[in-house]
């Protein structure tokens, strides 16, 4: 069958992954490298918190962390005496060269009702700062979430039937290994399509013949405007823009581009009466931000801009807000052993091969 080798290959990169991660923290290397490697501070990334989950095929669970594993996050950051700041801090200490103490920031992407169930009140029992980067369509409630929306179809369905190319694909869903397996083919299909209409009307055609309802799907998920605001009441939080619809930046022309990043904005501070000054690129990875879209953020004057490349700060970000690296705590790697590795910058450093920044 046709892209087999996509999943095994994908279980094969998370075992290296979690393979490397145990190597440094068994040898000890992590602690030699810290001084070099650890940086001035970091931006963590979550998505979604909540209680873990029963049930084998959870293809999302790289976006879901539990309240336990933030908190025991958080008490390793104060343990190491690490200062947890918001985005405006670390912009404030990145462009004036404030090192004294290195620093950490919280970020959320989406705008998950969850962060407010769960992610919230573990923040609170710190007094950790928090940024929540939300799309405007999903606190509309008329949001794509399509990788939710895949995993609904594919948790109900024995078989999936769908045309890539000039290719009449039927997949097995019969076992959670099958629908694993299911998952990735499409997921990476719909990643690579060429535009964001290609994907909506991809992902539709799925939801409809498969019984599932996207909007109802994306209201359960995430926050409504009311739930938002209320976020927002919370002196601790910091809200920032997340684009209009969370399509791929650099797939659009740059006048779309330019009003994604805009329009969102706009949306979010007539419901909230406040500036929003922070920003973070759907997917964030290279094939999503690069030169033109850390441009764009720049001119739209947005202090800050994050991506999902990995990294530690130094003090050279400072002269690249909107391109700015982060650490993901992934659900795939709630292991506490590994919080040591990932505050010295041992595995961002391995994994970039060593360059302190990729601002381009």
């Amino acid at each position: 069958m046709p892209g087999v080798g996509q999943p095994v290959m994908k279980q094969l990169r998370n075992n290296v992954i979690r393979a490397g991660l145990g190597a440094l923290y068994f040898s000890g290397a992590h602690h030699l490298l810290r001084p070099l490697l650890s940086g001035v501070g970091a931006i963590f990334m979550l998505h979604r918190v909540r209680p873990a989950r029963e049930g084998a095929f959870q293809p999302n669970r790289h976006l879901e962390v539990t309240p336990d594993f933030l908190r025991a996050t958080l008490s390793h950051l104060r343990a190491r005496d690490i200062d947890i700041v918001s985005m405006d801090e670390l912009h404030e200490r990145l462009v004036r060269g404030r090192f004294e103490r290195r620093f950490a920031a919280f970020t959320l992407d989406d705008g998950y009702r969850d962060n407010l169930e769960f992610a919230v009140p573990v923040l609170r029992e710190f007094d950790a700062p928090l940024a929540v980067y939300v799309a405007s369509d999903f606190a509309q409630g008329t949001g794509r979430l399509w990788w939710a929306a895949l995993e609904a179809v594919i948790a109900k369905a024995e078989q999936i039937e769908v045309q890539i190319g000039r290719s009449a694909l039927r997949l097995d869903a019969t076992t959670p290994a099958a629908k694993q397996a299911a998952f990735d083919r499409l997921h990476d299909w719909l990643r690579a399509l060429p535009g964001q209409h290609d994907l909506a009307r991809e992902i539709a055609a799925l939801c409809l013949r498969h019984g599932v309802d996207m909007d109802a799907l994306c209201r359960s998920l995430c926050l409504s405007w009311d739930g938002v605001r209320q976020l927002a009441a919370d002196p601790l939080v910091t809200i920032g823009a997340h684009s209009i619809s969370h399509c791929n930046l650099a797939k659009q022309s740059e006048e779309i581009a330019a009003q994604e990043m805009a329009i969102s904005r706009a949306r979010i501070e007539e419901a909230l009466e406040r500036p929003v000054q922070h920003f973070a690129y759907p997917y964030g990875d290279r094939e999503a931000a690069g030169e033109r879209e850390f441009a764009l953020a720049a001119t739209a004057g947005f202090k800050t801009a994050v991506t999902t490349r990995p990294g530690m700060l130094f003090a050279e970000n400072g002269r690249h807000m909107t391109a700015l690296p982060r650490v993901s705590l992934n659900g795939n790697y709630q292991d506490t052993r590994i919080l040591p590795v990932l505050t010295s910058g041992a595995a961002t450093a391995m994994w970039n091969g060593f360059r302190r920044i990729a601002a381009a």
